[in-house]
Parts: C-alpha cells; sequence; structure tokens
C-alpha cells in the first residue's frame, strides 16, 4: 500500500513530454545562470575584493554575495506568484527566464576591483541581487506547471524531471567550470576568461524565453478561470490567513533543499579544496559526477513518490542524504582517494530535493498554489539558502567536520515535514486537471 490514492500508471502523451521537455530546458539554463557564480568563487574573489585580505575574509565575502542572491527570492517570488494565480502560470514562468538573462550578461561585463575599487563588489552585489529575484519565480512556477499539466499518476514524475532540469542547470554550470580549469591555467581564466561563463549564460536565458513562448497555460488554471474561481482577495493574505501549517511545513522541507543543494553540491568543491588539500580540478571532476547522480536521482525520486508515496520514499531518500554527506566528509579526511564514490553517493543522497516540491504542490489549493508555494519556498530560501553559506564556512573554520552534520541535522528536520504533510487529495490536487 502507498500513502497516495491508487491511480493507473499511465505513459505520457506527446504533448506532455513536449511541455516537459521545454520547461525543463528553460528551467536547466535559468538555474545555470544563478549557479555558475559559486563554481568562481575564487576567481571573483581575487578580483572583485582588496588583494590584501586575508583568505577566509575573501572566501566568506564572496560566499556573501552569492547568499545575496538568496535574500533576494522572496520578494521577486511573491510578486510574480501573486500574477501568476491572478493572471495565469504561463506569462510568469517566461518572464523570470529574461530577468535572470540581463543581469547575467552583465555580470560577464562589469569591471573589476582594480579598475573601479569598491564599486565593483557594490555591482556584482546588485547584479545578483537582480538574478535571486528572477530565480525566486522559476522553480515555483516551474513545479506549479508541470504539476497542472501532469495528470495525477504521473505528477511525482513530472515534478521530478522538472527538477533534474534544474539540477541540470547546476550540472552544466560545472562542466564549464571543469572544461574551463582543464583547459586553460589559472593565470589566463584569471586574464578575463572567468567572463565567458556569464556572457553565454545571458545569451541562453534569452534563448529560453524565446522557447517558453511554445508553451500552453496548464489546464488546471483554465479551468479555474473558466469557473471564475480565481483568488479575488491577495493570493498572499489568503495564503497566510487559511494555510499557515502548509506553509510551515514546506518551509521546513525546504531547509533541507536548500542544505542538499548549497552544502552538497554548491559549497563542498570550495571546502574540500580549503579545508582537505583537494587539488582544484579533482574537486571540480567530483563534484561533476556528484551532480550526475544528483540529476538522475531527482528523477528516480519523483517516479518513487508516485509508486510508494511521499513518506516511504522520504524515510529512505533522507537517511541516505545524511548518512551520504557525513561518509563524504569524514571519508576524505581519512581517504582522500575515495573522493570520487563518496561524492557520487553524496550526490544521490541529495536527490531527495525533489520531495519539496512534491510536498509543496500538494499542500495548497490550485487558486492559491503558486503563491503558497513560492512564499514558503522562497522564504525558506531567505532564511536557510541566505545564511547558509555564512553559517557553512563558520563551521568549517571551527572543524572541518561540522558541515556533514549541518545536513545530517537539516535531513531530519526534513523526514519529520514529509511525515506530517497531507495527502494529495486533502491538498486539493484533485481539482479540475488534465
Amino acid at each position: 500500500m502507498t500513502d497516495d490514492p491508487a491511480r493507473p500508471a499511465t505513459r505520457m502523451t506527446a504533448s506532455e513530454i513536449r511541455t516537459l521537455c521545454l520547461a525543463s530546458l528553460g528551467g536547466a539554463l535559468e538555474f545555470y545562470d544563478f549557479v555558475v557564480f559559486v563554481f568562481f568563487t575564487a576567481v571573483i574573489g581575487r578580483l572583485f575584493f582588496p588583494a590584501d585580505l586575508p583568505d577566509w575574509l575573501r572566501q566568506t565575502q564572496t560566499f556573501g554575495l552569492f547568499a545575496a542572491g538568496y535574500l533576494a527570492r522572496p520578494l521577486g517570488g511573491v510578486v510574480m506568484a501573486h500574477f501568476g494565480d491572478v493572471s495565469g502560470r504561463k506569462r510568469i514562468f517566461t518572464l523570470s527566464v529574461l530577468l535572470m538573462a540581463l543581469p547575467t550578461l552583465a555580470i560577464g561585463l562589469l569591471p573589476t576591483y582594480r579598475s573601479i575599487g569598491p564599486l565593483a563588489p557594490l555591482l556584482l552585489l546588485a547584479m545578483r541581487v537582480m538574478q535571486g529575484a528572477a530565480i525566486g519565480g522559476e522553480a515555483p512556477g516551474g513545479w506549479v506547471f508541470v504539476a497542472e499539466h501532469a495528470r495525477p499518476a504521473r505528477r511525482g514524475l513530472a515534478i521530478g524531471l522538472l527538477t533534474a532540469g534544474l539540477t541540470g542547470g547546476i550540472l552544466l554550470g560545472a562542466l564549464v567550470a571543469t572544461g574551463l580549469n582543464l583547459a586553460l591555467p589559472p593565470d589566463r581564466i584569471l586574464a578575463g576568461w572567468w567572463r565567458l561563463p556569464f556572457l553565454v549564460g545571458g545569451v541562453f536565458g534569452l534563448g529560453a524565453m524565446a522557447l517558453r513562448r511554445w508553451l500552453d497555460e496548464t489546464p488546471v488554471f483554465l479551468a479555474i478561470r473558466a469557473r471564475a474561481a480565481t483568488a479575488r482577495a491577495l493570493p498572499l493574505r489568503l495564503v497566510l490567513s487559511g494555510h499557515r501549517r502548509a506553509v510551515l511545513l514546506s518551509m521546513a522541507s525546504t531547509w533541507t533543499l536548500t542544505a542538499a543543494i548549497v552544502v552538497v553540491i554548491l559549497m563542498t568543491p570550495t571546502l574540500l579544496q580549503r579545508q582537505f588539500g583537494v587539488a582544484p580540478r579533482d574537486a571540480l571532476v567530483a563534484n561533476l559526477l556528484a551532480t550526475v547522480t544528483l540529476t538522475l536521482s531527482a528523477v528516480c525520486v519523483g517516479l518513487a513518490t508516485d509508486r510508494f508515496g511521499l513518506r516511504r520514499t522520504a524515510m529512505v531518500m533522507l537517511t541516505l542524504l545524511a548518512v551520504s554527506a557525513c561518509a563524504l566528509y569524514r571519508g576524505v579526511a581519512a581517504h582522500p582517494g575515495w573522493l570520487l564514490p563518496l561524492y557520487a553517493l553524496a550526490g544521490a543522497g541529495a536527490g531527495a530535493v525533489t520531495l519539496t516540491p512534491v510536498l509543496m504542490v500538494r499542500s495548497f489549493p490550485a487558486r492559491l498554489r503558486f503563491s503558497g508555494l513560492s512564499l514558503s519556498y522562497n522564504l525558506a530560501y531567505a532564511l536557510f539558502g541566505g545564511t547558509t553559506p555564512l553559517l557553512v564556512a563558520w563551521l568549517a573554520h571551527r572543524d572541518r567536520l561540522l558541515p556533514s552534520v549541518y545536513v545530517a541535522l537539516v535531513a531530519a528536520i526534513g523526514l519529520v515535514a514529509c511525515l506530517l504533510a497531507p495527502r494529495p487529495d486533502a491538498a486539493g490536487m484533485a481539482e479540475p486537471g488534465p
């Protein structure tokens, strides 16, 4: 028995496959734009801050710039979600790509500290804030969009595929960073080649916007609009007044997602270099492998929630996340040669991130779904994702194994959230849809 209602498994139609492919590709390109920054933190730290800063302070300030993108997410996410619930999912899903592409292009053109002094990090901060506002509408909008296009028996798979598309953007960033580090010496990257990933990302973002024009509005939203059932009051007010429990559970689950992505995938390569003496190229190659296993695992977790239910899948995957994160840090400390298999296992454990959107999509009724999901996800990312880089950098300075302990503790919080999550029908997923 599963904890989800029994529904027949059916193959996806050509239209569903087309929608998922276009949505996932656009999400991959937008997430690439947002996260490629972290793969060049060492270079950016040297170019955008004074040369006489201690290494640890420069690293902390650069991670702070990365975190600034997370702190800006709630404002952009809530505003875009409001119009997504009132005017339609498709328009906002397309707009978010444009708002990401422009600051990404700008980062690739920014002058460095040597050219304009303290203004350089301030301009970079402004671009990260703009990126954060854009990404605040991307993931929530994408999850709502594909879930409302999919049939009930395939919603977990649809969400898993979209999540894999988003993590595929991280994979693309890792590929570009690894390729540059393998092809060019560090001095040439510092001399200007670091700009290429941002310039290419901005162009890709504009292409993703064009692709999304071919998407159709979701059947769920069309049904709501046909019944004149869109929220007449401010959707955000209705979410806060009638769905506070769903918001809290969704935020708790998102905290786990931030730990898996920000710590295990985005920060660990730098921490391996700084705290464990791993060569930069070895750390990047291992991270590349981990991101591949993360992307594959995200799809498998979505499938598992359709087959076995959210709770059973969560018990397995969140345990794997906690154990594999600790094994990675402790194993590399004792046996550096185990880096590749241990990081690959940790990447598979990080595939538990698919549990978060599955929980959130089923936690809010359709007419408020975009606003409820966006508020919960982005507020949690601002609180936890925005502070995680600084907190984990401080923990690693105290003890190099503490980042993995942080991941394990937050995974336990995510498990509690999944166990308390509502069942699909109780959350309104049975409302008119495809």
